[in-house]
């Protein structure tokens, strides 16, 4: 598991779920305001071209706040880039140590 999902699984108190989760998130026990969440983020990041107001009526339409679908796009479109310059600049991967370390400290101070 890397770095965030080690924050998701202190945060939330449920490994499996986040491993689950991070398995497939088609399959993990999420509600619909969850999952309509993620499927608009795989989209976003593997087809931006296609996403459109429909997709946004759809989050609203499973509960999703316009501040939460803000800020999903938000950490999306970093991460995007985030990504992109570990790959390019081959990023070290921590060890799980180091992953748990970093995910305590995460959730004291937070990601800003």
């Amino acid at each position: 598991m890397e770095s965030h999902g080690a924050v998701a699984s202190k945060a939330y108190g449920d490994d499996a779920l986040v491993r689950s989760a991070l398995n497939d998130w088609r399959s993990a026990p999420f509600t619909p305001k969850v999952r309509t969440a993620l499927g608009f983020l795989e989209k976003l990041t593997l087809a931006p071209d296609t996403v459109g107001p429909d997709d946004i009526l759809a989050m609203r339409r499973a509960g999703v706040s316009d501040a939460a679908i803000e800020d999903a796009i938000h950490v999306c479109a970093l991460f995007s880039v985030y990504v992109r310059l570990a790959d390019s600049f081959e990023f070290e991967i921590p060890d799980a140590a180091s992953f748990e370390m970093g995910a305590k400290m995460l959730l004291e101070r937070g990601y800003a």
